[in-house]
């Protein structure tokens, strides 16, 4: 337990199962203030820069676009907008290398620069931000893009919504791993910044405290911010203990207040929220100036680096121009880190673009930070549960997941290790833990998806088979609707067959021919008129006619007649 005193008060400090005290190496990049990087070539911005669901294009290719202008962004809660880091033109949408330990490449919008550099509108200042609505506030940190820029880059909008009373307020200024000075630099040179966030989140979760944790090998940067605190504020300016990783979210929590987050729990569960001192610099330019975050500081350091030092980068620079404006590489350097030597992972390349979560590009050379060797058989020695900050047992973790045995790993509260290394850093053996556990999780992710997934297949089969049979019962209830309106109308006279009427018609037409032929042969067999008192020539010429008629009749056929007539 260690004592603070500050204005004549002790405040008592906790502290956090485990732990290393580790060479600094800081004072490599902290010998001059920070400096503004010149405009790069390119700039590369991936689509996910923070956890939750990646933005989405807002923009074509062959678009131009203003310094500020939203280029991307997502309708879900979880999301962080992107915006143009300068004016110039997207020469492309696809697939580039991105910072991520897997080294797969990510969609990325590309933007040639115009040198230019000219602003787009801007949202009006809210300088009045204690009159502010909270919601309002929350609005404008969404809309710039604000992430957690200690690292874990969950969006700051979302966690500025617990949906509780808050008792404490966490400014984490610890900045606990070896090499990284870029919180240190920003709390040095501009703690005017700094302190105005704090104030407006201070306003935002109206907290009955505030607590700026900074190590106490940052004299420097307490001394600046403790000068801008005043005497009527809930605000505190804390010297902790250095000792990694006293920078971790709940190991923070501990130390200040005592309280243990819950495993797999939020630190809103113990009325505590915690954000960093890079986040409430950009929270204070997006409230007071109205600027999207578009630059973060970025630790240049290593042997390997000719210049190291802090750089103001625009998101997007690769890597390899950022190293150009630090003299570039010296000393045959090994490996390129994103992040520091605990907590970081190795790049494949130089072109990677730096990121909203991009605290440190680390170029070490061989002799100052040697390749692990071989791992060799784990010897139960349990030197890493002795240094594990959340006080779990790493080497049965370690068992299960190299059985791929999730279910049992995760009986071992897996999602709380925090990957700091401290297990890997001290295993004689020199078994790359940390590698194993987040095989683990992303397996362990990977496969609660393929089960959500599942379910949302099951659900929507379930829901179509029941349409079917919905639609199948209104059919037949029409159905027996229908015929039970049949049902009830009186019987209808049968129809002739078809058959038998034909057969009728054609005895019909053939009594009817028959009838005229007979009429017609009584009409030739009846007494002509006008016969009588007839000349002998008269008389010869009438008997001529009748021989011809009777000759006539005797040799055509009675059917012949009979269809003549």
């Amino acid at each position: 337990m260690y004592v603070e005193a500050k204005r004549g008060k002790s405040r008592e400090l906790w502290k956090f199962h485990g732990g290393l005290h580790l060479p600094e190496h800081k004072d490599i990049s902290l010998t001059r203030p920070a400096q503004q990087t010149s405009l790069p070539k390119r700039l590369v911005l991936p689509l996910h820069q923070h956890i939750g669901v990646p933005a989405q294009p807002l923009i074509e290719v062959g678009q131009h676009v203003l310094k500020g202008q939203k280029i991307a962004d997502a309708s879900t809660p979880v999301t962080a907008p992107l915006h143009a880091p300068t004016s110039g033109t997207v020469v492309e949408i696809g697939d580039h290398p991105i910072p991520h330990p897997s080294g797969l490449p990510g969609q990325c919008i590309v933007i040639e620069p115009d040198g230019r550099d000219e602003w787009s509108e801007l949202p009006l200042p809210i300088t009045d931000y204690l009159s502010a609505d909270t919601k309002t506030l929350r609005e404008r940190i969404r809309e710039s893009g604000i992430v957690g820029m200690g690292g874990a880059t969950f969006p700051s909008a979302v966690k500025l919504n617990p949906g509780k009373p808050i008792k404490t307020l966490i400014i984490n200024g610890a900045e606990c791993e070896p090499y990284i000075t870029c919180d240190d630099r920003l709390m040095q040179d501009d703690p005017q910044r700094v302190m105005a966030g704090v104030r407006i989140l201070q306003h935002m979760l109206q907290s009955e405290e505030c607590l700026i944790a900074i190590e106490d090998n940052k004299s420097e940067a307490i001394l600046a911010l403790h000068n801008l605190v005043q005497d009527d504020e809930p605000i505190e300016v804390i010297r902790i203990p250095t000792l990694y990783p006293s920078g971790g979210e709940k190991q923070l929590i501990r130390i200040l207040t005592g309280r243990e987050v819950p495993s797999s729990g939020l630190p809103a569960q113990v009325d505590v929220i915690c954000h960093n001192v890079a986040t409430a610099a950009a929270i204070a330019d997006a409230v007071l100036e109205g600027k999207p975050l578009i630059s973060r500081l970025v630790t240049i350091t290593g042997e390997g680096i000719r210049e190291p030092g802090n750089f103001q980068a625009m998101i997007g620079t690769p890597a390899s121009e950022l190293i150009a404006q630090a003299g570039g590489y010296q000393n045959n350097p090994q490996q390129l880190i994103m992040g520091g030597p605990m907590m970081g992972f190795d790049l494949a390349t130089d072109a990677i673009p730096i990121t909203k979560g991009s605290n440190c590009l680390l170029c070490p050379t061989s002799e100052e930070l040697p390749r692990p060797e071989a791992a060799q058989a784990c010897i139960r020695c349990g030197r890493c549960a002795d240094v594990c900050p959340a006080n779990l047992l790493p080497q049965q973790m370690y068992w299960y997941s190299r059985a791929k045995d999730l279910e049992k790993v995760q009986d071992y509260n897996l999602f709380d290790c925090i990957e700091c290394g401290c297990c890997s850093h001290v295993c004689p053996s020199h078994i790359p833990l940390v590698q194993y556990y987040r095989f683990a999780k992303h397996e362990s992710w990977a496969q609660e998806q393929e089960r959500r997934e599942s379910e949302h297949a099951k659900q929507r089969h379930d829901a179509r088979v029941a349409r079917l049979e919905r639609l199948e019962a209104a059919r037949k209830a029409r159905l027996r609707k229908k015929k039970e309106a049949l049902d009830k109308k009186p019987p209808a006279k049968k129809a002739a067959k078809p058959e038998a009427t034909d057969k009728e018609s054609k005895q019909a037409a053939i009594e009817a021919a028959m009838k005229r032929a007979a009429e017609k042969k009584a009409k030739q067999q009846a007494q002509p008129k006008n016969t009588e008192n007839l000349t002998p020539d008269q008389q010869a010429k009438i008997e001529a006619v009748e021989q011809r008629r009777k000759a006539t009749q005797e040799s055509t056929p009675e059917h012949e007649t009979e269809q003549q007539s």
